[in-house]
């Protein structure tokens, strides 16, 4: 049997949407190993053949495939990189305890933060003060982990840094769209500090979506959703 057409699977390719903030965990990840991957934008919308075929369950970015071999859901995908990848800068915390604690407050984030974030983005009037004091809430319990640290990781990103690094850049763009104000010197001061440190980290500044870019189509989707 030839072994030629597996030979052209080689390598590392990274499915999806320039806007996505699950996306970059991905990307960032990666970028911190230093390994090179080739990285294709969907259009949801439009979804091309290959996505759908690497990842027929959800049929969400991103998807990971490595050596013809694919991975989704982005903070599985994360531990994946963190396992294959050993050299390079460590993601998850060598310590057992440490590595559970890091986990738990991901979902915290996932489950709790981003489903206390979404609302904002449709909210007007008196409900938008309303989401936004129980967003920033939430965002207050993540942030002890930040307590006499530099990052989630310690001196270093880790990755929590990775799960909830979307929040440094995204979130200021959703404040401004939404004329809202969530992460503020006052009520979240070491998340605020922590938003400037993890947008000067090279390695994840470089991965990052044009922020005009990201303005205009977040204004547009607020548009869209209010409308409807």
């Amino acid at each position: 049997k030839s072994r030629a057409p597996a030979m052209a699977e080689k390598g590392v390719k990274v499915f999806g949407m320039w806007a996505s903030p699950m996306v970059i965990r991905v990307e960032w990840a990666l970028r911190l190993k230093g390994v090179e991957y080739e990285y294709i934008d969907e259009d949801l919308a439009n979804k091309s053949a290959d996505l759908l075929r690497y990842n027929p369950v959800t049929k969400k970015v991103p998807v990971l495939v490595h050596d013809g071999k694919p991975i989704a859901e982005s903070t599985i995908i994360v531990e994946y990189i963190d396992e294959v990848w050993k050299g390079g800068h460590p993601i998850m915390p060598a310590d057992p305890y440490e590595r559970a604690q890091a986990r738990f407050r991901a979902r915290y984030a996932e489950d709790k933060c981003n489903a206390a974030l979404y609302p904002i983005f449709t909210a007007t009037g008196e409900e938008q003060g309303k989401v936004a004091r129980e967003a920033q809430q939430c965002l207050k319990i993540l942030e002890t982990a930040l307590e006499g640290k530099k990052f989630f990781g310690g001196d270093a990103v880790g990755y929590l840094d990775i799960v909830v690094g979307w929040f440094a850049y995204w979130l200021p763009v959703v404040e401004e769209v939404c004329g809202v104000s969530i992460v503020t010197g006052e009520e979240l001061p070491l998340m605020k500090a922590w938003f400037g440190r993890v947008l000067a980290v090279d390695a994840l500044k470089a991965a990052l979506p044009d922020r005009d870019r990201l303005v205009a189509a977040n204004k547009a989707r607020r548009e869209q959703l209010l409308s409807a």
